[in-house]
């Protein structure tokens, strides 16, 4: 499932734009053209395709008229406590979700995960969940709160200091890396991924409703 996200996968994606910084944040400012400070905090976000559940009333069928209900993953934020060894990351968002048959009252459970990636492609933890939908007799849609969190290791988050001075030294004209990048360094490329993290959340989809996602 993770191979059809494309999210966060740019090395400067590890890299979050901020109006201020705080002592201790890593500033990228004159001679990179850019000023971003980077955080040990995740990056926090739906893969592609995964942020929508359809079900169907009929079994193997992808009829709009047999659609029974939809579920949009929306409006998700993220809070983060940086203080000790450990990074605690919670994700909350909304589910809103819209059925089509509104006699009666009737309660769905839709499941949904939470994983921690490293570098864009390894997956350190995955957790999955089950969030509760109740609709009232007459109701067509209803929306619910949710949460995932996870722990990271501050010192796998943290970038090498060798690594941080190579990418915040000041660079003057008539240096002989001063028209370069640092971050076009492959080591540093390396470095940057290997202490980037996301903490993405989305519904648990079959293999068909993933495909229906990506197709429709």
């Amino acid at each position: 499932m993770m191979s059809r996200r494309n999210l966060f996968l740019a090395t400067t994606a590890a890299f979050a734009l901020a109006g201020c910084s705080r002592e201790g944040d890593l500033v990228l400012g004159e001679g990179v053209g850019v000023t971003a400070v980077r955080t040990v905090c995740p990056a926090v976000g739906i893969p592609d395709y995964t942020g929508d559940l359809t079900t169907f009333r009929t079994p193997n069928s992808r009829l709009a008229s047999d659609v029974d209900v939809t579920a949009t993953i929306t409006d998700v934020e993220s809070t983060c406590a940086e203080d000790g060894a450990r990074i605690y990351s919670v994700a909350k968002f909304n589910v809103n979700a819209r059925r089509t048959d509104v006699s009666g009252a009737r309660t769905v459970q839709l499941p949904y995960y939470s994983t921690v990636l490293r570098g864009g492609t390894s997956v350190v933890s995955k957790r999955v969940g089950t969030v509760t939908l109740s609709f009232a007799d007459g109701q067509e849609r209803t929306s619910v709160p949710a949460q995932a969190a996870a722990y990271i290791d501050r010192a796998s988050a943290t970038l090498p200091e060798d690594i941080r001075e190579r990418i915040t030294r000041k660079r003057k004209p008539g240096d002989p890396d001063a028209a370069i990048d640092p971050l076009s360094d492959p080591e540093v490329q390396t470095a940057v991924s290997r202490a980037t993290f996301e903490l993405l959340v989305g519904f648990q989809l079959t293999e068909a409703q993933l495909g229906y996602n990506a197709t429709r």
